[in-house]
């Protein structure tokens, strides 16, 4: 989208003062300019989907950041409804487990010696270390769950989710797939495997157990809950295919009924023979860029070549280290909005979708 210069509106200097609340500094960004600015976007963007009623948000949660002490800020944005489904990577929602036993993570260097962090049975997260036998641990916990499940049934990730949930909360574990299941949130994974969800799977065939998940119905599943909400609005952190994953609900979801729209959203935009259903809010973290090609860089203007973001919707992307941008961002909304979100049980809804489909 192209946009003509005008001298509207000044850049304001940041004043210092000791006392500032970080909603209030954010604020001020907003006045600036660069990532700051846009940092500052982000974080009202968000308020506005919190704020109407009509908005469904959809989050992607990429790369590894639980590592890094951040899943305890998505635990509380899934207590507070902030997000209404979480499309995780494996890795978000296996190595939070690590910490929430009571194991942890280690600051370390990313200048050390490789061959010794292996010796020692660590493994290294750039600058985080985790002990080996601590990530064992968490697998074979994963397997010793996946044991408890009904062999051969093809279970969607959401249903896994639900039940590991279910099952971690008994163990009282306060992990990202625990409070979800506390609070109602369903979680997708569309990479599971590659991750120790993955090798737990591997450790239960070993035991003769066959666990089954099934892909296909995973995606036909989420994606006839575009059917049953209004709006959306998408948070990013990160990119890869979580982002890709909560894109396509803009433009795929139709493919599952014959006249190509959904029958229970009036709306849409049409496109040859096809009703889409662009995202009206879309915020990313990210330090990807765009001129590569890939998706995780991908710009929401070229997004909208393809349907997936409104035209006349609110988006912004923020270029900057998720570890810098996400705790800002949540500490900012914890200021500005102290209400917790009233939201639909979405696990009630989809569970009765895929009883009648």
């Amino acid at each position: 989208m192209r946009y003509q210069p005008r001298l509207t509106k000044k850049v304001k200097a940041i004043e210092v003062n000791g006392s500032k609340p970080v909603s209030n500094l954010l604020a001020e960004m907003a006045e600036t300019g660069f990532q700051g600015k846009n940092l500052a976007r982000v974080a009202e963007i968000w308020e506005k989907m919190v704020r109407n009623p009509d908005v469904t948000i959809l989050m992607g949660y990429a790369g590894s950041l639980s590592t890094t002490g951040q899943w305890k800020l998505v635990n509380w944005l899934i207590e507070r409804r902030f997000i209404d489904v979480l499309i995780p990577t494996g890795a978000n929602v296996s190595e939070d487990i690590v910490d929430a036993m009571g194991a942890g993570f280690w600051q370390g260097d990313h200048r050390v010696d490789d061959v010794t962090v292996f010796k020692k049975d660590l493994n290294r997260y750039y600058d985080v270390y985790g002990r080996e036998d601590d990530y064992m641990r968490m697998t074979e916990m994963i397997a010793e769950f996946i044991l408890t499940l009904k062999e051969n049934h093809p279970y969607t990730s959401r249903e896994f989710f639900q039940l590991f949930g279910n099952w971690l909360n008994e163990k009282n574990i306060p992990s990202i797939v625990a409070t979800a299941a506390r609070c109602g949130v369903p979680i997708y994974c569309p990479a599971i495997a590659d991750s120790p969800y993955g090798d737990a799977a591997l450790i239960a065939k070993a035991k003769g157990f066959h666990f089954v998940l099934d892909a296909m119905e995973d995606y036909r599943e989420f994606m006839l809950l575009a059917d049953r909400v209004k709006d959306t609005g998408v948070v990013y952190v990160g990119g890869g295919v979580p982002k890709d994953f909560i894109q396509l609900f803009s433009v795929t979801s139709n493919l599952q009924f014959e006249e190509r729209r959904l029958p229970n959203r009036p709306g849409g935009v049409k496109r040859v023979a096809e009703s889409y259903y662009p995202h009206k809010y879309a915020i990313q973290i990210t330090t990807d860029s765009p001129q590569w090609g890939g998706l995780s860089g991908c710009t929401f203007d070229e997004a909208m070549s393809w349907g997936k973001e409104d035209p006349n919707g609110d988006h912004v992307q923020v270029y900057c280290d998720a570890t810098i941008a996400l705790p800002i961002v949540t500490q900012a909304m914890s200021e500005r909005i102290k209400e917790k979100r009233k939201s639909r049980n979405l696990v009630r809804v989809l569970k009765q979708l895929a009883a009648v489909s």
